[in-house]
């Protein structure tokens, strides 16, 4: 799925700040509807929400396959001889430093380990997820920064046409990605884990577990922000310096049991929107 969140990265009715991971300025509105739609018990999952999901998914995997296409035909692993069992060690806190750099907004500057690959994998998850995806120049400026410069060329297109103002339309956004008035398209993506498949100087391979929101918010809406499980893996390279994607591709899952908590009123959804911005994810 393709879902951001922070200034620069996240829902694009903020303030000021546009520092990757600032305070969220999103405005909410929801339906005006019998029976609030976040209020009361666990609410279903509607079928226009599962079709907004999967439009999204299958967005991101038919990128994933052009960019996969059209790597020049090395298929050669990257790594150590582990193939593609994936490392063990969990994700935790190294005590390393974060990195403190941003390129177009975007941190970067990530070590030349497998943290820093981990690292960068989980931020550049955020940043395909976010809302900016979805207007031109902004997801212009994503692309470049953290492909490497031959992925981004050959990817530019094909996602122009992915992105078109059909797809659009039907994710309720105009033609230039921006969401009716008095409504706010809502898409993040948020890292809960990172593993490491493959490692070597030059390349590596990378999943990021994440839970992913999508919706719309608004006084007409009928597809309110919902969640989804899926796993990002991202095939990376070191260039110039820093760590850059060179193809990547999405699965659904592991998605755990709901829990059985009260789904959260409209004010108090309008409200964690507003305040809560994303994070600089750092292995």
């Amino acid at each position: 799925m393709s879902p951001g969140d922070e200034p620069g990265y996240g829902d694009t009715s903020h303030g000021e700040d546009r520092g990757y991971g600032g305070s969220g300025q999103t405005r909410t509105r929801l339906p005006d509807r019998t029976g609030d739609v976040y209020g009361g018990a666990r609410r279903g999952r509607g079928s226009s929400s599962r079709s907004l999901v999967t439009v999204v998914g299958v967005v991101v995997l038919l990128i994933a396959a052009i960019a996969f296409a059209n790597r020049g035909g090395d298929d050669s692993p990257s790594g150590n001889g582990d193939g593609d069992k994936a490392r063990t060690s969990p994700t935790a806190a190294s005590g390393d430093r974060p990195v403190d750099t941003q390129t177009s907004g975007i941190p970067s500057g990530y070590a030349h380990n497998a943290q820093g690959a981990q690292s960068a994998a989980a931020n550049y998850a955020v940043a395909l997820g976010s809302t900016d995806m979805f207007k031109t120049d902004s997801r212009h400026g994503i692309v470049n920064t953290i492909y490497t410069s031959t992925a981004s060329a050959q990817l530019q297109g094909p996602m122009d046409q992915a992105y078109s103002a059909d797809f659009l339309s039907r994710m309720g956004l105009d033609a230039k990605g921006n969401p009716p008035a008095g409504s706010t398209f809502v898409s993040r993506t948020v890292p809960v884990g990172t593993t490491v498949h493959q490692y070597s100087d030059t390349g590596a391979k990378v999943s990021v577990w994440y839970m992913g929101l999508i919706g719309m918010s608004g006084q007409t809406s009928t597809d309110p922000v919902s969640s989804t499980w899926k796993t990002w893996t991202f095939e990376l390279h070191w260039d110039n310096g820093d760590w850059k994607i060179v193809t990547d591709s999405q699965k659904d899952g592991p998605a755990p049991v709901p829990g059985d908590d009260k789904a959260a009123t409209s004010d108090e959804i309008t409200k964690a929107v507003e305040e809560y911005g994303g994070f600089t994810y750092a292995r």
